[in-house]
């Protein structure tokens, strides 16, 4: 079989994920507008170049009413009329889903420049609304209908597997929370970048610290969050093309070294009951981080030089941290502990504040992995840059563990 072709980021944007869409009146439309315009202009991309465009959302038909969500793209400028545009969706890997398609198509040489964009508006609904529309991405019938806040207590759940399996001390996930706050204030661009959270006050349950479910309190929790981002992928031809428009090297553009994606039963229980006799609580989603290092040509995961991951609720986190192999099944405990995974440490795990301090509009957290990664080997990072780095990989999940996407982006 011929060997595909390669798969360069050009660049992109990410829109404020502090800002409140629904507040200022805006469609949904607007933030895609904003991100796609804004990496035109930072990328010195002209719109009539863009050939092909790829719309991770998890669920406007609810939030936002709307549905033909990819369509909205060529509303963004007169150029795009008659693009083709698609829209992808996994829950909250719908971002992934959406790069993996564009990848696909330059791989196989159909287009040599592609729009990604990852949209959600998530505050058009209260709080119970907003959990009912969520648990959504489990199977609702059987998990979600009817329970107050199903996914924090699906994610509960993960921690009480840990604890079963291996023991979980709940100071440990206080420290990712405090962690993922303190990477926040260093990122212009995160929901949290002015808000305040300490180790001990995410130990504690308070008023202001009220459990969800389970053993998760808000401060276990990801955010939700109105936002969008933006990526452009280019084949080695366009790329190679636009290195000598800006006066550059091809190699000093950064490309998606290696990519992993599997999808695991859909309830919770089924995924428990598969990897009874596993070490790894989610083996599916071990695989696909083993797959996408695989396909990267990288031995260790220690030729990383940082991770962002899927922290939708400190338990992923925890889950990530062994299922990436930075410690042995069920040890995630001593990367914690040894300050492995803090922003000086030697892996820090999301640099940008993750999906607990920078937010989580969930259609568009591939997408904004994805940049952030790109930030990263391009020392673009400003506050939040993990010095040295050349390779970062992201793991992007949907549902309590059902689809899982990894990519590896490197030079």
């Amino acid at each position: 079989m011929a060997k595909p072709e390669p798969v360069y980021i050009i660049g992109g944007a990410q829109s404020d994920f502090a800002r409140n869409w629904t507040k200022e009146g805006k469609h949904f439309v607007a933030p895609m507008r904003e991100v796609v315009i804004e990496a035109l202009e930072k990328t010195d991309i002209s719109p009539r170049e863009i050939e092909t465009a790829h719309v991770g959302n998890f669920a406007a038909e609810l939030y936002a009413k709307q549905g033909h969500v990819g369509a909205f793209f060529v509303e963004i400028d007169p150029m795009f009329s008659g693009l083709p545009t698609s829209r992808h969706e996994a829950a909250c890997a719908s971002g992934s889903i959406a790069i993996l398609a564009a990848s696909a198509e330059i791989e196989a040489g159909r287009y040599d420049l592609a729009a990604v964009v990852g949209v959600e508006q998530m505050k058009t609904v209260d709080a119970a609304t907003g959990g009912d529309y969520l648990g959504t991405a489990a199977w609702y019938e059987r998990e979600a209908k009817g329970i107050e806040f199903p996914f924090p207590k699906l994610f509960g759940r993960l921690g009480d597997e840990y604890d079963k399996r291996y023991g979980l001390n709940d100071e440990h996930l206080a420290h990712i929370s405090a962690t993922n706050y303190a990477n926040a204030k260093r990122n212009p661009l995160a929901q949290t970048r002015t808000w305040f959270m300490s180790e001990s006050h995410a130990q504690q349950q308070s008023k202001f610290n009220q459990v969800i479910g389970g053993r998760i309190k808000v401060s276990d929790c990801s955010q939700v969050t109105d936002g969008a981002a933006c990526v452009f992928l280019a084949s080695a031809k366009y790329a190679a093309h636009w290195a000598k428009r800006r006066g550059i090297k091809l190699e000093d553009i950064a490309r998606i070294l290696g990519w992993g994606h599997h999808t695991a039963p859909l309830e919770f229980d089924a995924k428990i009951a598969e990897s009874r006799e596993d070490q790894y609580v989610l083996p599916h989603t071990h695989q696909t981080i083993v797959d996408a290092l695989g396909r990267a040509g990288i031995g260790s995961v220690w030729d990383l030089q940082g991770i962002e991951t899927h922290d939708c609720f400190t338990t992923s986190e925890y889950m990530a941290i062994d299922h990436f192999g930075l410690t042995k099944p069920g040890e995630s405990w001593k990367a914690v502990e040894e300050g492995v995974i803090d922003f000086k440490g030697k892996m820090p795990i999301n640099p940008s504040g993750g999906l607990i301090g920078a937010g989580h509009p969930v259609g568009c957290t591939g997408v904004r992995q994805m940049l952030d990664c790109h930030k990263q080997v391009t020392a673009t990072a400003g506050e939040y840059q993990v010095e040295g780095a050349r390779r970062f990989a992201m793991l992007n999940i949907g549902g309590s563990g059902t689809t899982s996407c990894v990519f590896v982006v490197g030079k």
